[in-house]
């Protein structure tokens, strides 16, 4: 049985300001579109804080395959069904006429503390630590519940006037009980407007004696994109990878003009995957005796990446508690998944799909797969080839940004010669070829998971 990680957005309502809202034609005007309640949903909400992201040809669009221009936005939200994982899963459409706790719209646009039990990825507008008004999310699940008609008034518009503005906050994370694990940070810092900042900051733990990690559970300030803890293996590069980053000091990878800074990135070669997460809210529990080990005196390199889309600056902030229990009470040590192609290129304005073979060489029992790739990825699939040449599909993923982590309730077992197939089909939609590379600019082609 699979069944995908479950995080939750942690969320408050803050009262801020006031928001204008454009006033009402007359109920009979001849142009019935202008003055219906979607025509104002499209105006006053999608227009300002969706389209300039979801636009046709745009990364966002090709990843989510949703286009919110007011050309295309109703037929490509009333009764479509919902491309991510989860909320597929869960029968959602992007809009379902008369259910809103149906559509994928209004959990989306809710930023309600406590509204998400199910994680749909990121709340929109992304980007930002603001939400629509109360009064707009009200507007929209009125019209849903009305039954979503493409013209009409059809919900009264003195609803708008509440301009409490939902706004996120960040609720850190209660440090593990003395004894039963340790707690890595990436304190507050700022994140620039309408840019990006990706760094590194080297932890050290502070063991004296060896550590069995069973759970990894991790929390991101609004606005990130990832959370990666990284070990150092000099095996994977064949020289070593010293001198080990200085601890507690902040490495940037780029400059604020978004130049790449190259000494900050050279620890990347020796990185091996120990842990991450790419939703807001992160809790992993490995199988019962199963768990990472960790060296005493052990170090890990934490990688945070955030991207601002808004007009004001805000802080990025993340930590990460790693629970542990007494080696007696392992069966199994944990292992990473961490299998890579760095040798493709994407030919300039071409999708193109790479299939890239794992094979094994000793047993391996696998118990959580996920994926790695850039904005050009539009889908990334793993499947298993068995010896005898049978094929099945484990994992489908197409969102770049937010990808899910599939757990398998029973460890999924490769005798050797089984292998891993990665399938990622990706659509460069620029100037120039794309290869591998550590820059948002470049692509990637990674299973990450867990093993033993």
């Amino acid at each position: 049985m699979v069944a995908t990680t479950r995080s939750r957005a942690v969320l408050v309502l803050l009262t801020l300001g006031t928001l204008a809202c454009g006033a009402d034609k007359p109920v009979g005007t001849t142009d019935a579109l202008a003055d219906g309640t979607f025509a104002r949903i499209q105006r006053t909400i999608i227009d300002p804080s969706c389209a300039s992201c979801h636009r046709s040809g745009s990364s966002d669009a090709r990843q989510s395959g949703l286009v919110l221009t007011a050309d295309s936005s109703y037929q490509q939200l009333v009764g479509v069904a919902s491309l991510h994982p989860m909320a597929k899963a869960d029968g959602l459409a992007r809009v379902k006429p008369f259910r809103a706790d149906s559509s994928l719209l209004f959990h989306k646009l809710a930023w309600i503390p406590g509204h998400h039990s199910r994680d749909y990825g990121n709340l929109m507008p992304m980007g930002t630590t603001r939400g629509i008004s109360m009064g707009q999310l009200e507007y929209v699940r009125r019209w849903i519940e009305a039954g979503a008609p493409r013209t009409g008034n059809v919900v009264d518009t003195a609803i708008l006037a509440d301009a409490r503005m939902q706004v996120a906050s960040f609720t850190p994370l209660a440090p593990p009980a003395p004894g039963a694990g340790v707690q890595l940070t990436v304190d507050s810092f700022p994140v620039p407007p309408r840019n990006e900042r990706e760094l590194f900051l080297y932890r050290t733990l502070g063991n004296t004696s060896e550590l069995f990690v069973t759970r990894i559970e991790t929390r991101m300030r609004p606005g990130s994109h990832h959370l990666l803890l990284y070990t150092f293996d000099e095996k994977r590069t064949g020289f070593p990878c010293t001198p080990r980053p200085t601890p507690n000091q902040v490495r940037d990878i780029r400059s604020p003009d978004g130049a790449p800074i190259l000494i900050n990135m050279l620890a990347m070669a020796c990185h091996v995957y120990f842990a991450g997460a790419m939703t807001p809210e992160f809790d992993y529990r490995f199988p019962p005796g199963v768990a990472l080990r960790l060296p005493a005196n052990a170090a890990l390199d934490l990688n945070v990446h955030y991207v601002n889309r808004s007009d004001a600056p805000f802080p990025g902030q993340a930590m990460a508690n790693l629970y542990t229990v007494p080696r007696s009470q392992v069966q199994f040590e944990a292992r990473t998944l961490n299998l890579a192609n760095t040798s493709f290129l994407l030919p300039a304005k071409q999708r193109t799909t790479i299939r890239t073979e794992f094979r094994m060489s000793t047993r391996t029992s696998i118990f959580g797969l996920t994926s790695h790739m850039h904005a050009l990825g539009e889908r990334f699939e793993i499947r298993l080839r068995r010896a005898n040449g049978t094929e099945s599909s484990l994992y489908v993923n197409t969102d770049w940004e937010h990808p899910g982590f599939t757990n398998f309730a029973t460890p999924l077992v490769l005798e050797v010669g089984d292998t891993l197939l990665s399938v990622v089909t990706y659509n460069n939609v620029t100037d120039r070829a794309v290869g591998f590379g550590l820059l948002s600019t470049d692509e990637m082609n990674i299973i990450f998971g867990y093993a033993y």
